[in-house]
């Protein structure tokens, strides 16, 4: 599918909006985070959940623009807890600047956030699209919080991974979705459709991300491939291996989840290796297919324009198929 005319619109939103001029110090990361790029995945499910039921999705720019900049503050503040160096190939703002600033100006993000939601509403639906944008901001600082407590706790289960990313990534792609709708007049259940529907597609997307991080092409991935492994970062691949490793094998896992000193590129090959003699790559794959499938099934059955469902149906096919 095309998606120049929305990506456009929304670059050209983000252009020519001024964040603040003075102190600089404060504004200055903010239209640097937000010239960084992106997919801008966001601000399009809340064009294609709009067009969904209206054809006028040039009404929800604001709307959508709002979405990509609370997405922004959270990757911000990501950066900070996770004393990230880049990102998007580029010095993150709190080394660019420092932690004191990118924790300021990402502050100001999200009031941002919030103030262009106020201008891109209109009054009827104003009161449930603050109401629910603050449950979504809310349940995405909780993942991001399971998300570093899974880093201290010695077992994390399937279902408590699957909740996080719902939580940390899914939300915030159902919330635009359901944003989209809700603008266009679409009814509660309609919207709430369109909610999960996004929330399942988000849970794959996250799958594929952590798939990606093993197996990806380092030159179509765009960042370190086997930084998950490295990092003993506690994924679906390796709480899978963990679960359905015996003998040898697993006694290999923890050698690598337990050694200090090691070299990065021998301990992703090492772990990859096992990966593959327990299949994690396919199981991986068959989870992600079975998120995605809900998602396509939920929308299949959906009473809207079919043209419309149909362009929604292509990027979510573009997103379970992506390389990076």
């Amino acid at each position: 599918m095309n998606l120049k005319p929305y990506l456009q619109a929304v670059e050209a939103y983000l252009e020519k909006y001024t964040y603040g001029t003075n102190p600089n110090e404060l504004y200055e990361p903010i239209g640097y985070m937000m010239s960084l790029g992106g997919k801008r995945l966001r601000p399009i499910l809340v064009l294609l959940g709009y067009e969904v039921f209206s054809e006028n999705w040039q009404k929800a720019i604001p709307a959508s623009v709002a979405v990509e900049v609370f997405h922004n503050f959270t990757l911000m503040h990501d950066d900070i807890m996770d004393k990230a160096p880049l990102r998007r190939n580029h010095a993150t703002v709190h080394t660019k600047w420092n932690e004191n600033i990118a924790i300021l100006s990402g502050d100001v993000m999200l009031v941002k956030a919030y103030e262009i939601l106020l201008q891109g509403v209109e009054d009827r639906f104003l009161r449930a699209a603050m109401q629910k944008f603050s449950r979504c901001a809310t349940w995405v600082c909780e993942g991001q919080q399971w998300d570093m407590n899974f880093e201290t706790q010695n077992e994390v289960s399937i279902p408590e991974y699957l909740e996080m990313i719902r939580l940390k990534t899914a939300v915030l792609l159902g919330f635009a979705l359901e944003l989209g709708a809700m603008l266009a007049g679409a009814n509660e259940t309609e919207q709430e459709k369109l909610r999960l529907i996004g929330e399942n597609m988000g849970v794959g997307f996250q799958l594929k991300d952590d798939l990606l991080d093993v197996y990806g092409n380092p030159e179509k991935f765009g960042k370190q491939v086997g930084g998950d492994i490295i990092a003993n970062k506690k994924t679906y691949l390796l709480i899978e291996a963990l679960q359905t490793a015996q003998d040898d094998t697993k006694t290999e896992l923890l050698k690598w989840l337990s050694v200090k000193t090691f070299s990065p590129q021998e301990k992703v090959k090492a772990v990859t290796k096992v990966y593959n003699l327990l299949g994690i790559k396919e199981k991986t794959e068959n989870l992600i297919d079975s998120f995605f499938r809900k998602a396509f099934d939920s929308l299949a059955e959906m009473q809207a324009d079919e043209s419309a469902k149909e362009k929604l149906a292509s990027f979510m096919t573009w997103l379970m198929e992506r390389e990076n």
